[in-house]
């Protein structure tokens, strides 16, 4: 497969794993990455699911996507490599970096909507959505889109950094300096995350 098609196809499955509505559309997660994300998912799930029992499909799909991917990859200790090892390690860094990004944004943003004494039902109101799917937002099962960051933004004079992930995913902290080295422009690097890995 072509380098392109590749991250094309990337960047379609994390998409999903993004939303999880689009699950639906996933036929097996590929990366170790995708595990690690899923995995975070269904603990999000299964807190969710009290409040929306419609989601119950999605988590059942979910699960048994991580347990045919463990299967495949993991289910032979002897053939484990040791880059399996690693990429599985640098997978759950990103992922975590993911948590600990949207925790902080939630608290963020529910700091700000009790100053103006709201809540999140105000604040589906204000972006258009349901309560539902404003818990989805907040809980980071569902993306925000870039508008809805925009209103929150520029109506609660939030910083973006605050609101917007800086993190990069494996592939493309790796794609990046590739073609910083080839470019030949030391002065350009990746700083380094919070997590110390050389991510952005």
């Amino acid at each position: 497969m072509a380098d392109g098609s590749r991250m094309d196809l990337m960047e379609s499955i994390m998409s999903a794993l993004d939303d999880i509505r689009e699950t639906e559309s996933l036929e097996r997660l590929t990366s170790s990455y995708e595990f690690e994300k899923a995995l975070l998912l269904d603990k999000k799930l299964r807190l969710l699911i009290k409040e929306q029992p419609d989601l119950k499909p999605l988590r059942k799909k979910l699960r048994r996507l991580m347990s045919e991917y463990e299967e495949r990859v993991w289910s032979e200790p002897h053939k484990v490599s040791d880059q399996q090892i690693s990429e599985s390690e640098k997978a759950e860094r990103t992922v975590e970096a993911e948590r600990r990004f949207l925790k902080k944004r939630k608290e963020a943003i529910r700091k700000k909507l009790k100053e103006h004494g709201m809540n999140q039902q105000d604040l589906g109101f204000l972006l258009g959505h349901s309560e539902s799917y404003v818990s989805e937002l907040m809980n980071g099962i569902s993306p925000f889109t870039m508008k809805d960051l925009v209103i929150i933004h520029r109506v609660f004079r939030m910083p973006l950094h605050t609101l917007i992930p800086t993190y990069l995913q494996t592939e493309t902290h790796d794609q990046v300096n590739e073609s910083i080295r080839k470019l030949n422009k030391p002065e350009l690097r990746i700083e380094k995350d919070d997590t110390g890995r050389t991510e952005e």
